[in-house]
């Protein structure tokens, strides 16, 4: 006969004396990713943000909130509960006062980071391979290897070795991708357009989700520094998004201090799971 030890059994999670199912964990815990073989971290995390979620509905129904549904997109609205914490969270955090000084301070200590969209105009020759297929990606690497090694020899072969290899449509024109602003391709394409010289090639296969490229530089133009006034907006908003998010984390903290919550330790809770809970 198997002897239970009941007095290891695990603590139900509950807040206030409502009880947070396990079904409705194992089922959050599919929006927490966590390393393999770890799916602990990722109920426990599970678990902080529907403890944190209750909280602040039961403060909701405790300050006598109607629910007011909104459209988020067209056709898509919230749920009760989802206007019940915004709700909650509109009524109990003040918008904070946006200090423009500190705003230009930022602005002044690094002017270079705010620029116009750069332009280039380069070339490139396309290895295709599906990200999720190893095979096919060692493959392209290799083959992207074999005509790097021909271009070494000979730059001036590029859009013939592009007419050849090159899967992009690029290829009846050589290569050539016209003139490229930036946000035009993928970001590890346009951080490698931005660390070469004009005029230079690529010195190793560069990857991306497509597969990987050879790439030739041919001219770019670096976006002017944009002035204060067309940042201004910007950085409002993410001053203003910041702001929000501490404060926010602050409230749920404070509401959840003061709540009996057992099965859980919130000691751990990130800005993320504040977030989400949100």
């Amino acid at each position: 006969m198997r002897i239970i030890d009941l007095t290891r059994a695990p603590v139900p999670v509950t807040v206030n004396g409502i009880v947070i199912a396990a079904e409705r964990i194992a089922a959050e815990a599919q929006n927490h990713p966590a390393p393999k073989r770890k799916p602990a971290l990722a109920w426990k995390a599970a678990a902080r943000a529907l403890v944190l979620r209750e909280v602040l509905l039961q403060e909701a129904r405790a300050r006598a909130i109607a629910p007011a549904p909104i459209e988020l997109a067209e056709g898509q609205w919230e749920t009760d509960e989802e206007a019940l914490i915004r709700q909650l969270l509109e009524s109990a955090i003040a918008p904070a006062e946006i200090d423009e000084a500190r705003l230009r301070a930022i602005y002044d200590h690094a002017p270079d980071r705010f620029r116009g969209p750069s332009l280039f105009e380069a070339a490139h020759i396309l290895f295709p391979a599906a990200p999720d297929d190893a095979e096919a990606r060692a493959a392209a690497r290799a083959s992207a290897e074999k005509v790097l090694a021909e271009l070494r020899r000979d730059p001036r072969r590029f859009a013939a070795l592009a007419a050849e290899y090159s899967a992009c449509p690029s290829r009846a024109n050589g290569g050539l991708l016209g003139q490229l602003a930036s946000g035009d391709t993928v970001p590890e394409f346009e951080a490698a357009l931005c660390e070469m010289a004009e005029g230079g090639m690529s010195d190793a296969p560069l990857e991306s989700r497509y597969g990987f490229h050879l790439i030739r530089l041919d001219a770019r133009a670096q976006g002017e520094v944009l002035p204060f006034a067309a940042v201004l907006p910007h950085l409002r908003q993410a001053q203003e998004k910041a702001d929000w998010v501490r404060c926010s984390r602050a409230y749920v903290e404070a509401l959840a201090a003061r709540a009996e919550i057992t099965g859980v330790d919130l000691t751990e809770t990130t800005a993320t799971e504040v977030r989400q809970s949100a």
